[in-house]
């Protein structure tokens, strides 16, 4: 035998690593850096020369150095274990198979966990074709280490390879016996099968999907079933995933497992089964953790089903969608009204009202009229509802117990008043109104009144029609309301129509001659001048343009919130030639018009001289001298003008006296 052996290179020690990296002072060149390369390759030291054994002796001496060596590094260090498995190889190589097994039970003393040891211990009995050694390392080995499984698959893996069915059949249940992963039991059925042990895998998954440790994992059910579906058991098949669904119940089911079952019946072609479990599966599963579901019931439909079908589909998934937000927020009114809407369309009336009911209970916590306002709405629809479903009785107490908790609430004043006109009882119509213009406190009064008012429009009961618009301007002097009034008068198809629609307007002028809103009083007598423009006289037109006011530009003093002066301010204001007071006020207006005017006309004259060019004689400058002394004259001829005019003037409210002549 012959033995060679070769040392590695000696590579010199790493120089620590500079710390300071910026740039040297005198910087070195690649060609220098090439060469300090080589030169450093130099250093190295040749590997010693390859040695030849020639004879038994020479063999001897190197075997007696290398277990020296080997004992040497052993004593340094007994838990070194890659030097005792170091050691055993090269025992192995030598074909000391006895050495190397003595070598590894010494190993085992020192730390008998290592997992890497009894690997390579049995992997060499193996080897060398030591069966029932490597069986003894095994049992060993699975004894003091049970929970590795590299031990159990190389062990069974032997006993196959072998051919020894039975050994490696006891091997594997005394494995199961310790509850392993789930690769472990799949790799015991999959044994059985090669072996055509149908009645056996089945036994196996039996024990498997109930075991505690997973009870959890749905898809070994689902690989059971298809064990039995692969093999031909239908019947066991389905009724696998019927006990998975039993066993599992609503609160750890899974969507993954309805739609393996799913799929199994459209497999058998059982089209009515599919659909049966999809509609099941999907009452009992939250929107968000059937997404998957949705998907293959759509698919399923656009292949076998109808249109109906797929709309159900569509449906169903929406309603869980609103499902989940009303739950989330059963103060989200916007949810409740699409939910409503989709249930209207397609659902059986008990299933709408029992949303309803739901909806309705839900009353808003807070004072705010954006939330009563939806609130109200969802008894308006659900009132409106049963209207349409022919159940007046059932609606009208709807609006009745819905009036008794918010009587102020015109706008269902208004949707009760309208059942009953459809329905055609105009006195119960009529008396609804009135009980609701009587209340103390409506929310949106003008909404009522208009639409009773309209009420008595459409039942071409004018006299109750003016009736109606004498008391609601008992109550207010609106200016719209006039106008509404006068409009009302003239729409009406008689011979004294235009002689009532001026009346109201001579009365709603004389009405809202006391009115502090004087673009009200404006927007009346522009009524009033359309009106006279398209049906009144020359007379009529003249005596309304008359009434029109003048727009000034005044100014007012402004006060800030700590008493200070704040400045003054520009604003519009209204000059009605009816108000007596006002008439001083316009005379001293057209007296500033006047001057402004004059003043214009010296400022042209005045531009007019300066462009002419100046005379040097003293005669020729005269006639300017006496012009400016004729301006300064009418200067203060028109101060004391405007003096006696302020004196007869009587005293008036500051926002009268401070106003601009620009």
């Amino acid at each position: 035998n012959m033995a060679s052996t070769a040392a590695g290179k000696q590579r010199i020690p790493k120089v620590a690593k500079v710390k300071n990296k910026a740039p040297a002072e005198v910087q070195i060149t690649a060609e220098q850096l090439l060469r300090e390369a080589k030169e450093r390759e130099l250093e190295l030291l040749p590997p010693p020369p390859k040695q030849k054994i020639t004879d038994k002796e020479e063999l001897n001496d190197y075997k007696l150095r290398k277990r020296k060596g080997y004992e040497d590094n052993i004593r340094k260090n007994r838990t070194i274990i890659s030097n005792w498995i170091k050691y055993a190889q090269w025992e192995e190589s030598l074909n000391e198979i006895q050495r190397a097994r003595s070598i590894y039970e010494r190993a085992l003393d020192v730390d008998h966990r290592n997992i890497t040891l009894w690997l390579k211990y049995a992997e060499m009995e193996m080897k060398s074709r030591q069966v029932n050694h490597a069986r003894n390392i095994w049992d060993r080995a699975i004894t003091i280490l049970p929970r590795a499984n590299q031990f159990w698959y190389k062990y069974t893996y032997m006993e196959e390879m072998l051919g020894n069915i039975a050994g490696c059949r006891q091997v594997f249940e005394r494995w199961m016996e310790w509850e392993p992963e789930e690769q472990a039991w799949h790799s015991y059925i999959n044994f059985e099968l090669r072996y055509k042990e149908v009645e056996k895998a089945r036994t196996i998954y039996e024990r498997y999907i109930l075991l505690r440790l997973i009870i959890m994992l749905l898809k070994n059910w689902i690989k059971y079933s298809r064990f039995e579906e692969r093999h031909g058991y239908i019947a066991h098949s389905r009724k696998v995933f019927e006990r998975a669904v039993e066993f599992f119940g609503e609160e750890n089911i899974d969507e993954n497992l309805y739609v393996a079952f799913a799929k199994f019946e459209e497999r058998q072609k059982e089209s009515e089964r599919v659909r049966v479990i999809y509609k099941y599966a999907l009452d009992r599963i939250p929107k968000q953790q059937a997404q998957a579901l949705f998907k293959n019931y759509t698919m399923f439909e656009k292949k076998f089903g109808d249109r109906r079908g797929i709309e159900d589909v569509i449906v169903s998934k929406r309603r869980f969608q609103y499902e989940e937000e009303v739950k989330a927020n059963p103060h989200n009114y916007d949810a409740w009204f699409d939910y409503l809407r989709l249930l209207e369309s397609d659902a059986d009336p008990d299933a709408v009202r029992e949303v309803y009911e739901r909806a309705i209970a839900n009353v808003p916590p807070i004072q705010e009229k954006r939330h009563w306002r939806r609130y109200i709405y969802l008894w308006i629809n659900y009132a409106l509802y049963e209207e349409l479903e022919v159940k007046f009785d059932r609606c009208r107490k709807l609006y009745e117990k819905y009036l008794e908790f918010s009587p102020e609430n015109c706008t269902t004043w208004i949707k009760f008043a309208e059942l009953e006109t459809i329905l055609g009882d105009v006195d119960r119509a009529r008396a609804i109104f009135e009980l609701a213009i009587g209340q103390p406190r409506l929310d949106m009064p003008e909404v009522l009144w208009k639409a009773y008012i309209d009420f008595e429009i459409e039942q071409e009961e004018y006299d109750n029609t003016r009736e109606l618009y004498k008391r609601l301007l008992q109550r207010t002097q609106h200016v719209k309301v006039w106008i509404s009034y006068a409009q009302f008068e003239l729409s009406i198809d008689s011979s004294d129509r235009l002689q009532r629609c001026r009346q109201i307007y001579e009365e709603a002028n004389k009405g809202l001659r006391s009115c502090e809103e004087k673009e009200e009083r404006l927007m009346l007598l522009e009524s009033w001048r359309d009106y006279e423009q398209e049906f009144g006289s020359d007379g009529s037109r003249e005596r309304v343009k008359k009434l029109l006011p003048e727009k000034v530009k005044r100014r007012r003093k402004l006060t800030a919130e700590d008493g200070s002066d704040a400045g003054w301010e520009e604003y519009y204001d209204y000059i009605f030639p009816e108000d007596s007071a006002n008439q001083p006020n316009l005379k001293l207006l057209a007296m500033a018009k006047m001057w402004k005017k004059q003043q214009q006309q010296e400022d042209e004259v005045e531009e007019n001289e300066q462009q002419s060019p100046q005379a040097e004689d003293e005669d020729e400058r005269r006639p300017s001298c006496q012009g400016q002394r004729k301006r300064l004259q009418m200067v203060r001829s028109t101060s004391s003008m405007e003096a006696s005019v302020a004196s007869a003037v009587p005293a008036q409210s500051s926002a009268h006296r401070a106003f601009d002549l620009d």
